[in-house]
């Protein structure tokens, strides 16, 4: 990650003028090496935070979507209350009212790791719950009809005939919403999470360089997004070509 970023930050300090401060995150320098990793070190919290939360979301998504696939109205109406709750509520809001409102009504303490990922969690959760709706529903009614002719039991067609399928075709979404989880972990810095948005934060606080600061984490944040992304499509092509 620090190489990926030193050859931009060298062109940026070499294509600006002198007066913009570039110096601040010049890795030749020692206080701009320093800087920038300082920056660096708030990867593993949003790296962390991004994918538990991702993988509670999409365990959470797919319980929440199985009851909007049934016949019976109470559950299927338990999938829409749940689902439409969640997506009206801003995550900002989620994650303040996660880390300052659920320890007095449940009577318990909470780090703002978990706060983060609770609230990440809960927001993602309806999304993929409507992903998964959407890739189990497009499966054919034939594949129903072929686990149940081998005696296969709900569960078991869920688990060996429909699901596998099902996922090569919602993966794209789900990569989407990795992305847009990387993204969103920003946000958890307003209770103190020290990742990458935080430690930008602190550092403009003490060297009062905001644009040459913020550059470099966008820098941060395009080069682990393009890296997901590729391993997205390496993924959909590993999965495409175990078809044939």
């Amino acid at each position: 990650m620090r190489r990926f970023l030193i050859l931009p930050t060298l062109f940026l300090l070499s294509s600006c003028s002198a007066n913009w401060g570039w110096y601040v995150v010049n890795p030749t320098t020692t206080s701009g090496y320093n800087n920038l990793w300082f920056l660096l070190t708030g990867l593993y919290y949003t790296i962390a935070l991004s994918v538990t939360a991702i993988l509670i979301s999409v365990v959470v998504g797919l319980l929440v979507a199985l009851p909007g696939l049934s016949d019976n109205r109470y559950l299927k109406g338990f999938n829409r209350v749940y689902v439409e709750l969640v997506r009206a509520v801003p995550i900002l809001v989620l994650i303040l009212w996660v880390y300052y409102g659920l320890p007095q009504l449940a009577g318990i303490s909470i780090g703002v790791f978990w706060a983060g990922v609770i609230a990440l969690a809960l927001s993602d959760s309806a999304f993929e719950a409507e992903i998964f709706r959407a890739g189990i529903q497009s499966i054919d009614k034939g594949q129903y009809e072929a686990a149940h002719s081998i005696s296969l039991n709900y569960s078991d067609s869920m688990r060996f005939v429909i699901l596998p399928q099902a996922i090569r075709r919602i993966l794209p979404a789900l990569g989407n919403q990795l992305v847009y989880m990387l993204k969103m972990s920003s946000l958890v810095s307003v209770i103190g999470m020290q990742e990458l948005t935080r430690k930008a934060n602190e550092l403009v606080v003490t060297e009062y360089r905001p644009l040459e600061i913020y550059t470099i984490l966008v820098l941060e944040y395009l080069v682990l997004i393009l890296i997901v992304s590729a391993g997205v499509r390496w993924l959909e092509r590993r999965m495409k070509a175990d078809e044939r």
